[in-house]
């Protein structure tokens, strides 16, 4: 196929000066689950590290290790999908910061050898349920955690949870509860170094939310959140476009070598428009491999496209938003098939 994805490494240090900006005095961690939102984990570590990004939220300890392997020993990299004693190993092996949000961790922690204390960062659940220790279990899991730092087994790094940012009344719930399990581990004669609750949208917003880090994802690759700010509000640009290529014109229409398993939902069909020689034309039909578009005098195969993001009439949120999703959505179904571009000025 010669569909491609062009991520553009100059408006991507554009993005993280712009989240930089907006969430100070906090420090900005770039998320990089997922490959990086699919625009390539290591081209993007590597110019977040040059652009003096210190943090990184990996997600899992898997893509922790990788990371760690690119930015080097001095990033602090967070991860926060724990599946027990093995990964707990792999974490501190791996110098990452572990994101505990489940009693048996600090159990399964106790009984491991290690070589350094782990560094942990003790989540409580603010009533979202996307994992997080229960408020009525939360001082057990401190004196659990005092136990584990008496031994040496862990520093208690930090306190942090995830809000759902569906409503200002929601969050300031969230981030009541938030506050008072942080002075219950200042209570408990624990004194952790670092608070984060904000993501993306709380972290540009609500300035009380900031804390001491900011977890942002989405924004740092121009993806505006759904029904949100546009991204000339935020102050954000996208750094990614995918092309596809012309391979056939006839009755049918004009053919795309791109289709649903390389990054097209089935649903958009007839619902956007792409740019062409001739102006706007709506894209009629997306099959598994391949999408089809209204005709236009002179279309022929080899004439590239512009899908989405970058150069393209829709971004992938305006496309999020006609299937009742999010722009993150979009962006993450660019197969890993459809050859990554990078670009950078005078490169």
């Amino acid at each position: 196929m010669s569909a491609v994805y062009r991520v553009d490494l100059d408006a991507f240090a554009r993005n993280l000066h712009r989240v930089r900006e907006a969430v100070a005095p906090a420090a900005h961690m770039l998320v990089v689950k997922d490959d990086a939102y699919a625009h390539g984990l290591e081209p993007i570590v590597t110019r977040a590290v040059a652009e003096g990004v210190h943090w990184f939220g990996a997600f899992d300890v898997a893509t922790g290790a990788e990371v760690r392997r690119i930015a080097g020993p001095d990033a602090r990299i967070f991860v926060w999908l724990i599946g027990g004693s093995d990964d707990l190993l792999d974490g501190v092996a791996a110098d990452l910061d572990l994101g505990i949000g489940d009693e048996a961790l600090l159990h399964d922690l106790a009984g491991l050898r290690l070589d350094r204390p782990a560094r942990v960062h003790l989540k409580i659940d603010t009533g979202l349920h996307r994992n997080g220790i229960r408020p009525e279990r939360w001082d057990a899991a401190l004196e659990r955690t005092a136990a584990l730092v008496a031994e040496g087994r862990a520093e208690l790094e930090g306190i942090w949870s995830h809000i759902s940012e569906a409503s200002d009344a929601d969050d300031d719930a969230a981030r009541a509860l938030f506050l008072a399990a942080r002075e219950a581990a200042h209570e408990a004669d624990l004194s952790p170094r670092f608070s984060h609750l904000a993501a993306s949208a709380a972290g540009f917003a609500r300035g009380e939310f900031r804390e001491d880090l900011v977890r942002v994802g989405a924004f740092s690759y121009g993806i505006r959140p759904a029904g949100g700010p546009s991204e000339g509000e935020l102050g954000i640009e996208p750094i990614a476009g995918l092309t596809a290529t012309v391979t056939a014109v006839d009755a049918a229409g004009v053919h795309l070598d791109l289709g649903s398993l390389h990054g097209l939902p089935s649903s958009l069909g007839g619902r956007f428009d792409v740019d062409t020689p001739e102006g706007p034309r709506r894209v009629e039909a997306i099959g598994p491999t391949a999408a089809v578009l209204a005709p236009w005098t002179g279309a022929a195969p080899g004439d590239e496209i512009a899908v989405f993001g970058r150069g393209a009439l829709y971004g992938v949120t305006d496309l999020a938003e006609l299937i009742g999703t999010i722009g993150e959505e979009i962006a993450l179904r660019v197969s890993p098939v459809v050859p990554r571009a990078f670009v950078v000025a005078n490169a």
